[in-house]
């Protein structure tokens, strides 16, 4: 399956401070991720995060016009780096499931 392939659960908010976009893969939805080694629980939780199931290279478009956004699962994660939303070195991995947060500054 390639990176741009795919569906996510996407949701919005509009906040004082712009668009906040949750985003996650559509099988990772309701799961909870855990690393006990690290103390690290985060809970994909369906209300926060499904607003409706998109084609991953949508949910992409989302992610570019938010000020802020939590992305969880592989592919919409490795799909924001690319596209430059996030850096590969802010991607945390928690029960093999990556997750990535992103707040865009404006001067």
């Amino acid at each position: 399956m390639s990176g741009s392939s795919g569906r996510a659960y996407v949701k919005t908010y509009q906040t004082e401070n712009g668009l906040f976009v949750a985003a996650c893969d559509e099988e990772v939805l309701g799961l909870r991720l855990e690393d006990k080694s690290r103390g690290v629980s985060f809970y994909v939780d369906p209300p926060f995060f499904n607003g409706g199931l998109v084609d991953l290279r949508e949910a992409i478009e989302l992610l570019k016009k938010a000020a802020m956004a939590n992305i969880v699962g592989n592919r919409i994660v490795e799909s924001a780096v690319r596209e430059g939303l996030v850096l590969e070195d802010s991607v945390l991995v928690v029960g093999g499931v990556k997750i990535a947060m992103f707040i865009t500054l404006q001067y």
